[in-house]
């Protein structure tokens, strides 16, 4: 299965030894076409040999080609708020998990009915517990 892992890059690396870790965890059973996210070196300046453009046309691509879509929404951003836009538009079975206790989960994306598939989770155990679960129901 291919997975289209988003979560925050430019608006903030607080979480990347989670988004890391979860990525590892997908990719052995998946393959996971965004694991640069969970890349130590990977800032919100490290792609600057890209256009953000080209930025953009790259992820748009693997989020066409993906199976499914696995947000970490704990942290706002614009770019997660705009791929979970895309993967409502393209139909993308979509699978958001966010930590309550950090942040509260954005309006827009509670509030749409597409997305019937998000999960409160504490600890990156549970959110693998979560993801191994619903990923098994998605195949």
């Amino acid at each position: 299965m291919e997975i289209y892992f988003a979560a925050s890059i430019r608006g903030g690396r607080d979480d990347r030894q989670l988004y890391e870790r979860l990525i590892t965890f997908l990719n052995q059973q998946h393959h996971v076409l965004t694991e640069h996210i969970g890349n130590p070196n990977l800032t919100a300046n490290t792609e600057s040999e890209m256009s953000d453009q080209e930025i953009r046309d790259r992820d748009v691509a693997w989020l066409t080609a993906s199976d499914v879509v696995v947000a970490e929404a704990t942290h706002p951003s614009l770019g997660v708020g705009y791929e979970l836009a895309m993967a409502e538009q393209l139909k993308k079975p979509t699978i958001i998990l966010y930590r309550p206790q950090v942040a509260r989960l954005s309006a827009m994306i509670a509030g749409t009915s597409f997305f019937n598939r998000i999960y409160e989770y504490e600890t990156v155990e549970e959110a693998e517990k979560v993801l191994e679960r619903e990923l098994a129901r998605l195949k």
